[in-house]
């Protein structure tokens, strides 16, 4: 790794990222600044089955994912601790919480050439066992081609494997996991209704709504999808609950929300999430979602993930309205709507 300048020439080891697929490693470079403090290169993937497929309405401009951010931020961390922690190269890591925010979605429109994406990190909580690390909070920015774009802040441990099965094994056996009765896939709703253009995308099934008062989504799980299943896993990735909590935040949006400024595909820009519980894939699962007015009159989504009634993560999710219909717009299209009517709307989870 470099000492000085930090190099986008090719991906780290994905090992360090805990990936498989050397497509899924982000990351290209990562140096140590201080004592707790580091720096990681990344170049983000222009075009990607995942994180690009997004309906974009009139907009002329694509932006990077912000989930691709988070990712980002994910496989910084465990580089980081793989490198300056010395946590050992057979640790499952386990996420107990992260804080998302997009500082300027502006910096994340892509362009025409890679993005540069530069990372600054501060290990801001230590926590040890017998004397060697085990745990950490780390506060992390990026910024994009030399702007600052988002920041978040990650609450992780790290469990040799062999005591993660055990945990794993212990933890099932306690479950009724028969017979399995996990949603079907073919309950996905319509891309367009969560934003997306690919089925392969959707993660959730059908979708009950309590008029002004709360969405139930069904979570459906394809553990055939090549990025959200980058590796074989034995619980529900925290990759799945980012998308479920995002989908089903859109949805609640779509069927909840009255404000001025209603979004037609609203982009995640602040995202707080603690996880409580393994996911199962044997186990149905719901999302549920009730919508409040945030800051700045943007809508604000809380969000439950749950297995028969036992909580697998809490989130608080802030939408903005991104190629939402603005004030002026809606101006605009009051005069086209009087000859031509609008169409209806028609506490553990392992990191690797």
């Amino acid at each position: 790794m470099a000492d000085g300048a930090l190099s986008f020439a090719r991906t780290v080891d994905r090992a360090l990222t805990h990936r498989a697929a050397v497509s899924e490693c982000f990351l290209t470079d990562a140096a140590r600044t201080g004592r707790r403090t580091f720096r990681v290169a990344a170049q983000p993937p222009r075009a990607h089955l995942y994180y690009s497929d997004h309906v974009r309405d009139a907009s002329p401009h694509a932006y990077y994912d912000p989930l691709l951010v988070l990712e980002i931020f994910r496989q910084a961390c465990i580089l980081a601790s793989h490198e300056y922690l010395a946590a050992p190269a057979d640790s499952s890591f386990v996420f107990d919480r992260g804080t998302l925010e997009i500082l300027d979605l502006d910096a994340l429109r892509i362009g025409d050439a890679p993005a540069s994406v530069t990372v600054d990190g501060e290990f801001t909580e230590v926590r040890e066992r017998a004397g060697r690390p085990c745990g950490t909070v780390v506060e992390v920015r990026a910024s994009v081609d030399g702007t600052a774009a988002a920041a978040m802040r990650l609450d992780f441990r790290w469990i040799p494997r062999p005591a993660m099965r055990r945990l794993r094994t212990r933890t099932r056996s306690a479950l009724d996991l028969s017979p399995a009765r996990a949603h079907p896939l073919a309950n996905r709703r319509a891309p367009a209704q969560v934003g997306r253009e690919l089925s392969a995308n959707v993660v959730l099934g059908r979708v009950t709504v309590a008029p002004g008062a709360e969405v139930v989504a069904q979570v459906v799980v394809d553990r055939d999808h090549p990025a959200l299943f980058d590796h074989p896993v034995d619980h529900i990735p925290g990759a799945v609950m980012f998308e479920a909590l995002r989908q089903t935040a859109t949805t609640a949006v779509h069927e909840l929300w009255d404000g001025d400024d209603l979004p037609r595909h609203p982009v995640l820009t602040a995202c707080d999430v603690t996880f409580l519980r393994f996911g199962e894939f044997e186990l149905p699962t719901h999302c549920r979602a009730r919508v409040a007015e945030g800051p700045g009159g943007r809508p604000v989504v809380d969000l439950v993930v749950e297995q028969e009634g036992d909580v697998l993560a809490t989130a608080r999710v802030t939408l903005d309205a991104g190629t939402a219909v603005r004030r002026e717009e809606r101006r605009d299209a009051a005069v086209v709507s009087s000859v031509v009517p609008p169409e209806p709307r028609p506490r553990l989870v392992p990191a690797a």
